[in-house]
């Protein structure tokens, strides 16, 4: 019974932590180094949310998406959910295929094209 109250209170602690709050002025390099902090600690959906902040914030700057894109599918990867990081890597190499895409950073076209033949390796 003790153990059972000690658990729960443990998973109510944990459940209620919150989200750090990120400045509306912070830069997407800030963003970023929040990103790879909390992945270094093994905090993925914090870094997830990191990502996706970078996603909502700065929707025209085309290479941030396709390093928050990266990350988020590097993440799923990482994280052994083959299918969602599959999609996630498809879909940025899509960006890849429209017009001007030569304007893309192209280290993200090339890590995900190696990543995703390991996951067709896998699946």
């Amino acid at each position: 019974m003790k153990f059972s109250f000690i658990l729960a209170a443990v998973f109510l602690l944990v459940s209620c932590v919150s989200i750090p709050e990120v400045p509306k002025d912070a830069s997407v390099m800030e963003i970023v180094q929040k990103g790879q902090e909390a992945t270094d600690r093994d905090r993925h959906n914090l870094a997830i949310h990191y990502y996706n902040l970078i996603l909502e914030r700065f929707p025209e700057d085309a290479a941030s998406i396709c390093m928050a894109e990266y990350e988020i599918a590097l993440i799923h990867y990482k994280q052994n959910k083959l299918n969602t990081a599959k999609s996630e890597f498809e879909n940025l190499l899509k960006r890849y295929e429209q017009i001007d895409s030569e304007l893309l950073p192209q280290e993200y076209k090339i890590l995900s094209g190696i990543v995703l033949k390991k996951i067709n390796g896998k699946i």
